[in-house]
């Protein structure tokens, strides 16, 4: 259940109750593909650094270690020791961006697994099934996610048949969660607006899917391509026809700037794998903009990675030390940057909630992005 606390213009300040826990949104969702965060980040690690939920990957945890071993050991909570919410992707963006070879067809999708090359179906009912053995909180619908710079021709019947998938989505849903096996019988669905850039075939779809009155609803096929300018205008365009009394999720997104962006125009929900990838190469956030930490004027640099920052990294350790980890290739200098840079994202997600609260997101929001131009 969704509760709307407040809004500032657009931007959104609500409580999202799950069977896991409540999530105050705004909120970055932390992208631990295969039930965990590439960096060496442990469950203890991601209390640390303010995280309310983890995302995994249906297609990746059904491929290895298989998701019917996961209900076996039961389910992903008890599997990676979380008890906070967990929300799945549904498999549909990596078999359509990994599968070099696959076949669309109104029941699903055949393709070839990128690990061992073994031919896998994937439709609707197969993704609930997978992340209804996963025992995740949020389902996502499996949707197709067409390349941005798809056309019209290719776009609408992609969309119709997404909506078609979404119907067998929920049915489906509904029968598991009402299975005497089934782990999480209280398990949530969010369906997924697509569309491409075109504002009319978005605006359709989400009336249609918003009459589906699901559990939460995502824009989807934005940030795999087309310029920031234009995933502006879709989100803009988009968000007023999905409903204000459930959460909107942004797959995907993004920078710092982006989101900012997109919590202005109404969305509550975010994933991105740039914190972590950023970190595990030595690129980490602040609030003066990104730094290199394997810049050379890094090397006798002792200050922390960010002056007030409250991670586990920055309590401690300085510039000059994470620098020397990197360049010799030491774990544990990528596990710093990670650290730094999650707990950057969620305690920017705090920020904007306590902005939101008190009416003032217009300027949080102008100041921080001044602030990211300084580097």
């Amino acid at each position: 259940m969704y509760k709307l606390i407040t809004m500032d213009g657009s931007a959104k300040r609500g409580e999202f109750t799950t069977p896991h826990g409540v999530i105050q949104t705004p909120v970055f969702m932390n992208v631990g593909t295969i039930a965990a965060i590439k960096g060496a980040v442990s469950t203890e690690d991601l209390q640390s650094i303010k995280t309310q939920v983890q995302l995994s990957n249906t297609y990746h945890l059904h491929v290895r270690p298989g998701d019917k071993l996961v209900k076996q050991l039961g389910g992903l909570h008890k599997f990676m020791v979380w008890d906070k919410p967990i929300l799945t992707d549904s498999g549909g963006f990596q078999v359509f961006s990994l599968a070099g070879l696959r076949k669309i067809k109104e029941e699903g999708v055949y393709f070839n697994s990128h690990i061992d090359g073994r031919k896998i179906f994937m439709g609707p009912e197969e993704s609930m099934q997978i992340q209804s053995n996963l025992a995740s909180t949020i389902a996502m619908a499996f949707d197709e996610c067409p390349p941005a710079t798809a056309d019209r021709h290719y776009i609408q019947p992609s969309v119709d048949r997404t909506t078609r998938w979404l119907e067998r989505c929920k049915v489906e849903m509904a029968r598991l969660n009402s299975l005497e096996d089934t782990i999480n019988k209280k398990q949530m669905l969010f369906g997924i607006n697509q569309g491409g850039i075109f504002e009319d075939i978005r605006i359709e779809h989400a009336k249609r899917i918003s009459d589906m009155d699901l559990d939460g609803y995502a824009i989807g096929g934005l940030a795999v391509g087309e310029s920031h300018e234009d995933m502006y205008r879709i989100i803009e365009a988009t968000v007023p026809y999905l409903p204000k009394n459930k959460p909107t999720y942004l797959m995907g997104v993004g920078t710092p700037a982006n989101i900012l962006e997109a919590v202005e125009r109404g969305v509550d929900f975010f994933d991105c794998v740039y914190p972590s990838r950023n970190g595990r190469h030595g690129h980490v956030y602040t609030n003066q903009g990104k730094l290199n930490l394997f810049n050379a004027k890094y090397e006798t640099d002792d200050r922390p990675i960010e002056e007030g920052c409250g991670c586990p990294a920055c309590q401690k350790y300085s510039r000059a030390y994470i620098r020397h980890l990197l360049k010799a290739k030491e774990m544990l200098g990528m596990r710093f940057c990670v650290l730094h840079n999650l707990y950057f994202y969620n305690n920017m997600m705090e920020e904007i909630r306590e902005a939101i609260s008190e009416h003032r997101f217009g300027e949080y929001k102008r100041n921080k992005l001044e602030g990211f131009k300084n580097n």
